[in-house]
């Protein structure tokens, strides 16, 4: 199921069943799951470890080195799970040592026309991004979290679980779980709860997300303020829970 006008170094590891379409180049160290489709002009460089049943469309560039000056030439890797689209021109760099060694992406995630993804970006599963999203070194995007087209994520920022990037923002902070982000610069315009009915989220769970979306957005507190009220006004939410655990933990600040 590989084209004969396809180069294949001898020391990568494909698996039986793998299809590559013609004038596609696979450099060594590299390793193919089962089931992945593999579209003609794809570049697959040294390092990349991809999983089962993905597809890789015409002209995306996967593990080449990354972008950065202090990289020199260390051995690094990208790995990508199972079932994850990359459509046409998508770019995908390698980590770096001092960054982990490793840009990682989950299962089931869709990179849209022209997206890139920077050395050691770490992202979950069931993530979108949106045609020429681009994110910078070090980013971390939680699962399910959709980042919109045309948009640029800063290095080290963190996009939470299930946060909504709409199209043409920049973002220079962390963007908080559930949240709607837009703009240059990014703002937060407070819960998706669109996004949140869509999913399958109770009445109750959206009522208590919103209500500490209020206390951290409108009611003239400054966080930390915002989070005492929280945990004295919401209780038994895993979700508000989730959302105040990873504004705590940001070293960027969040987007507000």
């Amino acid at each position: 199921m590989i084209h004969p006008h396809t180069y294949i170094h001898p020391n990568s590891r494909l698996a039986t069943n793998v299809k590559i379409d013609p004038f596609t180049v696979i450099h060594q160290d590299v390793v193919v799951g089962e089931g992945t489709w593999i579209g003609s002009n794809v570049t697959i460089m040294e390092g990349a470890r991809i999983g089962k049943n993905c597809r890789i469309f015409p002209g995306a560039v996967i593990a080449a080195i990354p972008q950065d000056l202090k990289f020199e030439d260390e051995r690094t890797t990208v790995e990508i799970g199972d079932n994850t689209t990359i459509r046409e021109f998508v770019t995908i760099h390698r980590g770096t040592a001092g960054g982990g060694g490793v840009t990682r992406i989950g299962d089931k995630n869709l990179l849209m026309a022209q997206a890139h993804v920077a050395h050691d970006c770490q992202l979950g599963s069931e993530i979108i991004m949106a045609n020429a999203a681009t994110l910078a070194g070090h980013v971390e995007i939680a699962d399910k979290a959709s980042v919109g087209a045309y948009s640029g994520v800063h290095q080290f920022c963190r996009i939470g679980y299930e946060a909504f990037v709409g199209g043409y923002s920049v973002v220079v902070k962390d963007a908080m779980p559930f949240a709607i982000i837009q703009g240059n610069h990014a703002k937060c315009f407070g819960l998706n709860r669109l996004g949140m009915r869509r999913r399958g989220y109770s009445k109750e769970t959206i009522e208590k997300l919103n209500h500490a979306f209020h206390l951290l957005l409108s009611a003239r507190l400054n966080t930390t303020q915002a989070l005492e009220r929280i945990g004295e006004e919401i209780s038994d939410c895993r979700e508000v829970d989730l959302l105040t655990a990873f504004i705590a933990s940001s070293k960027r600040g969040v987007v507000k």
